[in-house]
């Protein structure tokens, strides 16, 4: 082998295989991309889902109060308590908040409903939930 060849060899054995600073920070950007695009659709995904169990803790509430005033012989009127209703659910608990929301019973005619403290989707913070919505 000639002087020039083993150089050749030389250089070529040096070369590492390694990234480059510009292929690094590529990958990056298309990380960061990617996180732009998901990390909204994520978010909008859970509040879809609390909004959810909010509605079906609702129905729960309104399917208890109905069995209280069958149970109890209570007219249309008349307005069950968290503690009046709290046998009637499985474990004896009234449905756990899931934002920080409060439920409100009403009387057995009406349709419960939960004010939110937090924005959800469509629902402004302060605003009013009611099982009927977004079927």
């Amino acid at each position: 082998m000639n002087l020039s060849s083993r150089l050749r060899a030389a250089r070529l054995a040096g070369r590492s295989s390694a990234f480059t600073l510009v292929e690094i920070m590529i990958v990056v950007l298309i990380i960061g991309l990617l996180a732009m695009i998901a990390i909204p659709n994520v978010k909008r995904a859970l509040e879809r889902a609390r909004l959810q169990a909010i509605r079906v803790n609702l129905r729960t509430i309104d399917s208890v109060k109905t069995q209280w005033a069958a149970e109890n012989k209570k007219g249309g009127n008349e307005t069950p308590t968290e503690a009046d209703l709290a046998p009637f659910f499985q474990g004896s608990k009234f449905p756990v908040a899931v934002v920080g929301e409060t439920y409100q019973i009403n009387n057995v005619d009406s349709p419960p409903t939960a004010v939110t403290q937090s924005k959800l989707l469509d629902v402004p913070a302060g605003g009013t939930i009611t099982m009927d919505e977004g079927k």
